[in-house]
């Protein structure tokens, strides 16, 4: 460490994205020892069971490269700074396995294009995150991956308790930031998957507008609605990663819009005075949990106090977007995942008498049971003489919960209301799948939308559980989203809390 600008070792994992770019920059610690510090602390914590695959020997590598960038002035925006990437995004020097046995082993000849964007800019890899399998769940229990150092699969831990869920399916992703782990984490959100777990562990995520960030990489779970993001501390980090990983990838991804790429960072510290904020009364029902309840309306008077204006609007499909989710969403996993018969890559039956028992066998012993669930709804509703009565009419659904969103754009700017209703559960308590999907009710109608979306820190409820507010922008809209969280931020410090013994 640099003895000319002391920063402590236990300062290093307190500082976020954007304290740790000027710290590598102004050389008060290298890049090699900023990756060894959170390799350690990776190993340190391997009961939280947030990491798949760690490869100390390629992050230092990484970041070897970096400090030799950061010495001759050829140093990206990030250089330096380590980030672990949820192991959905595939990666070349990493194994892959989207958290199913499927792909226990499997190595892609190539980079993400989000990974390979934030490899550009000078970002070191730590690992691969767990997650639920194949991105298909709400809890990350659903993960068929044994965790670093661990010798039999468990669900990741909530840092805040280890007895809860982290929130899914990005939840190593939330686990690892949260208890300083990583600085940041890429995630995915297909149908809250960033926002939730974000909200479950107490850090900022967001979730682009559909289309902003290429999916070329991403191991598909449902097409048109899978984005990907950034998980951190901050407003400030998620701005400085978005603007890294979002831009146009139409070369290599049909769904990437051809939109320039902005820098998110510039309109953080606008002021908010004036800014209208849509309170839709179908979040603020009787399934919303009182702790919950208390934590946004704390943080709503805090915007208030800001010089925002709170409006009421109505969402009036909001339950809706359940059903229609759970038709849509597995319609199309059934789709994407008809390529893992073990023919290509991927897991193999070892026993079979010909094709078609060697695909079952293949299919039956590397899927797990939350996929094989939504395999056969997605097979069943798109089936003939149920298309037109499941599929098609859910599809008319979700043209019109985009429209409710429209009409509510007209009276407000952002949309704000809770991530979840409750606060995190404990490990095993949804016994019953439905209860998992129940509780994306908030996430789903903006995801189904297409819209740019955010979980925010906002306090703790039950059980000392933190609590997420979710601000919601019309598309395109990522920046003010942002600039409403930061200066949320700047007026409280729920987002800088960090639970015992982390």
């Amino acid at each position: 460490m640099n003895q000319n600008h002391p920063l402590s070792t236990h300062a290093l994992h307190d500082l976020g994205v954007h304290a740790l770019a000027q710290a590598l920059a102004t050389k008060q610690v290298s890049a090699v020892e900023l990756a060894q510090h959170f390799l350690d602390r990776a190993n340190v914590h391997a009961n939280l069971c947030a990491f798949v695959a760690i490869q100390p020997e390629t992050t230092l590598a990484q970041a070897r490269a970096a400090d030799v960038r950061l010495a001759n002035g050829t140093a990206g925006a990030l250089e330096g700074v380590p980030l672990a990437h949820k192991d959905i995004f595939v990666t070349k020097d990493f194994v892959t396995t989207a958290g199913s046995r499927m792909l226990q082993d499997y190595r892609s000849p190539f980079d993400a294009t989000v990974v390979a964007k934030l490899a550009a800019q000078g970002v070191v890899t730590l690992g691969k995150l767990n997650c639920d399998e194949f991105a298909m769940g709400s809890s990350n229990e659903n993960t068929a991956i044994c965790a670093v150092g661990h010798s039999q699969v468990e669900p990741v831990c909530n840092p805040w308790d280890a007895t809860r869920v982290p929130g899914g399916s990005s939840g190593g992703s939330a686990a690892a930031v949260t208890a300083r782990l990583a600085p940041a984490a890429t995630g995915t959100d297909t149908g809250g998957s960033i926002r939730q777990p974000a909200s479950f562990c107490g850090i900022t995520g967001i979730k682009p507008t559909y289309g902003r960030a290429s999916r070329y990489g991403m191991v598909a779970f449902a097409s048109s609605l899978d984005q990907a993001g950034p998980m951190a501390r901050s407003a400030q980090d998620c701005a400085l990663l978005l603007s890294a990983l979002c831009g146009p990838d139409l070369d290599r991804d049909s769904t990437s819009l051809d939109v320039p790429a902005e820098d998110y960072s510039l309109k953080l510290n606008d002021s908010i005075e004036g800014l209208r904020i849509g309170i839709p009364k179908e979040f603020f029902g009787e399934g919303l949990a009182a702790d919950v309840r208390t934590a946004i309306d704390a943080a709503l008077k805090e915007y208030e106090s800001l010089g925002a204006k709170l409006v009421p609007i109505s969402l009036p499909r909001t339950e809706l977007s359940i059903p229609v989710y759970y038709i849509i969403a597995p319609a199309e996993a059934s789709s994407n995942l008809s390529r893992f018969d073990g023919v290509k890559f991927g897991h193999r039956a070892k026993d079979y008498s010909d094709l078609s028992d060697m695909y079952k066998k293949t299919r039956a012993e590397g899927f797990g049971d939350e996929v094989k669930r939504r395999i056969m709804i997605g097979a069943y509703v798109l089936s003939h003489g149920y298309y037109d009565a499941y599929y098609l009419q859910a599809q008319k659904i979700r043209r019109m919960i985009a429209d409710d969103f429209q009409n509510a754009f007209k009276d407000c700017d952002v949309i704000a209301g809770p991530v979840a209703p409750t606060v995190a559960w404990k490990i095993g308590a949804h016994k019953d799948p439905l209860a998992d999907y129940l509780a994306d009710i908030f996430t789903l109608p903006g995801s189904l939308a297409g819209l740019p979306g955010m979980s925010v820190p906002v306090g703790f409820g039950e059980g000392g559980m933190p609590v997420g507010m979710q601000l919601l922008g019309n598309y395109f809209q990522e920046a003010r989203l942002l600039n409403a969280a930061h200066r949320f931020q700047q007026a409280t410090d729920w987002h800088a809390r960090t639970p015992k013994g982390f």
